[in-house]
């Protein structure tokens, strides 16, 4: 399908037309396909805007500055969860200069866990050092799943200092956590991992023990 059929389908009244027309950009060269999705991230649909959004995740490297403008845009005004949790992820996938700021912000200014989930998640991705203080923040939320992001993303980021704010779930009562935790302590791999590793290795659920295991084979090659 050629650059004018897809305009012709991004600028249809029909919403299935405009997702087919996102669809489609795949086909056009980057710095093409970025001028026509740029106005999409704006649509009066949140479906359209999603897929948008989530697009600009690889064509923002096109124009970066832009890219940055467009999401951060959508992170802090949309009216939709889905697409301020896909703006999240695009800003860590393009590793943007100020991401972390305004991830920031967007986490402390919502009470929306589905979007401080998202958020958090992200920031593993993003590779910035400097989100460690705002993970472990996050390790203090009430909800699961948060925590369960933020020990993640701890271990992506692979930050030694983390050990210390890490240590507190090794006997926490969700195995889950506890799993996750003998994965991120083994992406750190620094020798104050050793001892936590170990007592996970003994841990009562299987998963837990096996994914410690592996993660002090790693620290032992």
């Amino acid at each position: 399908m050629n650059a004018a059929a897809i305009q012709e389908l991004l600028a249809s009244a029909e919403v299935g037309d405009r997702l087919r027309g996102i669809n489609q950009l795949r086909t056009l060269p980057p710095e093409a396909a970025f001028a026509l999705i740029r106005p999409l991230s704006q649509d009066e649909n949140a479906r359209v805007r999603y897929a948008a959004v989530s697009q600009i995740a690889v064509l923002g490297q096109v124009n970066p500055p832009q890219a940055h403008e467009l999401l951060r845009n959508r992170l802090l005004h949309d009216s939709e969860t889905d697409v301020r949790a896909a703006a999240a992820d695009a800003m860590a996938a393009l590793r943007l200069p100020f991401a972390l700021e305004d991830l920031a912000m967007a986490y402390h200014s919502t009470s929306d866990w589905l979007l401080q989930f998202s958020i958090i998640a992200a920031l593993g991705a993003l590779g910035n050092p400097a989100a460690v203080g705002l993970l472990t923040e996050a390790l203090k939320s009430p909800q699961e799943l948060v925590k369960l992001a933020a020990i993640g993303s701890l271990g992506e980021l692979k930050q030694p200092e983390s050990i210390e704010h890490l240590r507190q779930f090794v006997e926490y009562p969700d195995w889950q956590l506890r799993h996750r935790l003998a994965i991120a302590l083994g992406q750190i791999g620094t020798p104050e991992a050793r001892p936590l590793l170990e007592q996970l290795a003994t841990d009562s659920a299987a998963a837990v023990t096996e994914a410690a295991r592996t993660s002090l084979a790693q620290l032992t090659a």
